[in-house]
């Protein structure tokens, strides 16, 4: 049976936009990379749950005009939309957090199997981001 990518992703960004890790957590395998915008390749559940507690410590994000798009196996899939955002708690190595507000575009790439996220990788312009909350 084929997986419906863009289903499993409606699922991961709902949860995203709810601030569910939990349910982000449930669309990902047990083995995911989690390519990083400007960072390190995290391998694991583990360190993408991680990663997670650290963006909801920091940041407060909601993305809108989401658009998902996914290949007819089901392996692959993406999705485009905008960031909002709160900047919430200085993340070491970047400006001072202020409570500035933000808004850019941004990306997601995904691979899946077995119905499962194994990649995910994500692309905002970090430039612009500076240049909104300095």
């Amino acid at each position: 049976m084929t997986t419906d990518a863009k289903a499993v992703l409606k699922r991961y960004f709902d949860a995203f936009n709810a601030g569910d890790t939990d349910g982000m957590l449930a669309e990902v395998s047990d083995t995911v990379a989690h390519h990083v915008n400007e960072g390190k390749i995290r391998e694991g559940k583990a360190k993408f749950a991680e990663f997670c507690a650290h963006m909801s410590r920091c940041y407060r994000e909601q993305l809108t005009d989401i658009v998902i798009f996914g290949t007819d196996d089901g392996t692959r899939a993406a999705a485009e939309f905008v960031v909002n955002g709160t900047y919430l708690a200085t993340d070491p190595g970047l400006p001072e957090a202020k409570g500035q507000n933000y808004r850019l575009p941004g990306g997601s790439f995904m691979t899946l199997k077995d119905g499962k996220i194994t990649r995910v990788t994500t692309y905002y312009n970090l430039a612009d981001w500076l240049a909104q909350v300095s």
